[in-house]
């Protein structure tokens, strides 16, 4: 038997983490887990402690690093105010599907139920944006909590754990062992699901492919993109999960979201066999639900999920696969492809559409947006990472920038404001050999900027383009339609953003016209600092 030896609640907690792989932790340090911080002292050769300004950000840095390597990203806050800053990270990895885990330090034991300092019961707040949620009582239990949490953030649909740890439980002593690293618990198609999923495809006239959502891998992207390409089928991807596949690949006929290309869209209608990989089909994939009929769709409906709790949730499907999506494209590989589908030639047209849709001209007076677009995938390398976080900016990017290899978006499908820059900066510190550029705008921009601090910290050369319009440009687009003549709370005065990256010890360069764009992105690409670029665009409103 091994031989245990007698630790604190905090020390088991920090050497579970190393156990289950635990690389990298985001934090905002307070009093109520200072025994997790003394635990992780001695293991920081193992584990890199990232400190951040705000637990929003840190957060959502967790919530981007979960995507981009597809294990759980982890977040340390402290009681109350910490716990609700971190919230939004947790809403975000929901709804995007993403493993986190976010561990809140909570009230000694014995004050509980008693709205002690900053005490909130955590089951109840976060009961219905997290997989699971739990408060380990014991320190001897810390293990048995760690284990469960990592298995349910990564096993079927991903997502967020929550886990309280009360601060008297932190330096309890115990002996215990700890559990072997995780392993990812995945489920995979019937053979008699592939065999009806082939006898659909051979029977289409119209069949479309659409794909994204979470629990993706690079294997499970090969394989979809071998899989279409031996059948012959254009390919989609759903809203702000365009990495999924390779944009320049020639059945690549857009993405399925915001601002959606018409003609894509009438494609969807017209399809008669709509295969979707991944996504959840919710409301901006399906545009407010109006792409399909529910619950009975149209078109003939295949719908593959690695949570059976999504699977005809909202839509019938004709055939529902319950199945790692790894596990699906490798079955789909092993399929004989459709001989001479009729669809064939119909490709190159849907592809001429999309061509078509990302040359046209956009953009304002003096910054035409896809000049700006189409320079950066003209000139970033194929395995750039883009992030960024809310708001009509957005757009931009999502319809021209053209993505190649998985993963490389890091965009919140929850819609948060403030995502771009702290998920810029988790990158950088996990992939810190690729290039990472941030989009945001200056509303979203404002609400975690402060983390360029941690960006300057650690040493995270993130490229972050800010779009500055002076409003709240998204509700400033629908109040105007909505309420013309009556504008109000939507307009901003901004700061020199160039000179606040500078006086974080960045660095920051102004554009006045899209012209001097390449110029400034070079300047801050060549900088080797954390890099701003403050572009002050016309208000289209006023």
């Amino acid at each position: 038997m091994a031989n245990v030896t007698e630790r604190s609640g905090g020390e088991i907690l920090a050497q579970g983490l190393q156990a289950h792989g635990v690389d990298t932790v985001f934090c905002v340090p307070g009093e109520s887990y200072l025994a997790v911080l003394d635990g992780l002292y001695d293991l920081t050769e193992s584990i890199n402690i990232v400190t951040c300004r705000q637990e929003g950000g840190a957060a959502y840095m967790a919530e981007a690093y979960g995507k981009l390597k597809g294990t759980p990203g982890i977040c340390f806050v402290t009681r109350g105010p910490g716990a609700t800053n971190a919230s939004i990270g947790v809403h975000t990895a929901f709804q995007d599907s993403t493993p986190m885990i976010l561990f809140i330090g909570q009230v000694a034991r014995d004050q509980e139920d008693r709205e002690a300092f900053q005490e909130i019961d955590y089951r109840r707040m976060f009961g219905e944006m997290a997989k699971w949620v739990a408060q380990i009582e014991t320190a001897d239990r810390i293990p048995e909590y760690l284990n469960r949490a990592f298995h349910t953030a990564t096993s079927g649909r991903p997502g967020p754990v929550v886990l309280a740890l009360p601060e008297d439980m932190l330096t309890e002593m115990a002996s215990v062992v700890d559990t072997p690293s995780y392993k990812k618990v995945a489920s995979a198609p019937r053979p008699e699901d592939m065999a009806d999923f082939r006898t659909l495809l051979s029977e289409a006239q119209k069949p479309l492919l659409l794909i994204g959502g979470g629990g993706w891998s690079k294997d499970a992207s090969r394989n979809i993109t071998a899989f279409a390409e031996r059948n012959h089928l254009p390919v989609a991807c759903a809203f702000r999960r365009q990495d999924t596949f390779d944009n320049h690949h020639p059945q690549y006929i857009g993405e399925v979201g915001i601002a959606l290309n018409p003609k894509l869209a009438a494609r969807v209608k017209e399809s008669d066999l709509l295969i979707v990989v991944g996504p959840r089909l919710g409301e901006m994939t399906t545009s407010g639900y109006s792409l399909l009929d529910s619950p009975n769709t149209k078109q003939k409906l295949v719908h593959i999920l690695p949570g059976a709790e999504e699977l005809n949730r909202v839509f019938n499907a004709e055939l529902a696969i319950l199945s790692d999506l790894t596990a699906f494209t490798k079955a789909a590989l092993d399929l004989d492809p459709v001989n001479a589908p009729v669809w064939k030639g119909t490709v190159a047209q849907a592809r001429a559409e999309y061509e078509a849709f990302i040359a046209e001209e956009a953009g304002i007076k003096d910054f035409p947006m896809h000049k700006i677009s189409r320079y950066l995938r003209e000139n970033l390398p194929d395995d750039a990472i883009i992030t960024n976080g809310a708001g009509n900016y957005t757009i931009w990017g999502q319809r021209f920038y053209q993505f190649s290899s998985y993963p490389s978006q890091l965009a919140p499908t929850s819609g948060a404001m403030g995502y771009g820059v702290p998920a810029g900066i988790s990158a950088k510190i996990t992939e810190p050999d690729r290039v990472v550029v941030t989009l945001a705008g200056d509303g979203c921009f404002m609400m975690n900027g402060q983390e360029i601090a941690t960006a300057v910290q650690y040493g995270a050369n993130v490229i972050i383009i800010v779009v500055d319009n002076g409003c709240f440009g998204t509700i400033r687009m629908h109040q105007e339609r909505e309420y013309p003549d009556r504008v109000i709370s939507t307009r901003l005065n901004n700061p020199d953003f160039a000179a606040l990256a500078r006086a974080y010890g960045g660095v920051g360069v102004t554009v006045d016209h899209a012209d001097q764009f390449p110029e400034a992105f070079e300047q801050a690409k060549e900088s080797g600092k954390p890099a701003l670029i403050h572009m002050k665009v016309p208000n289209v409103w006023e």
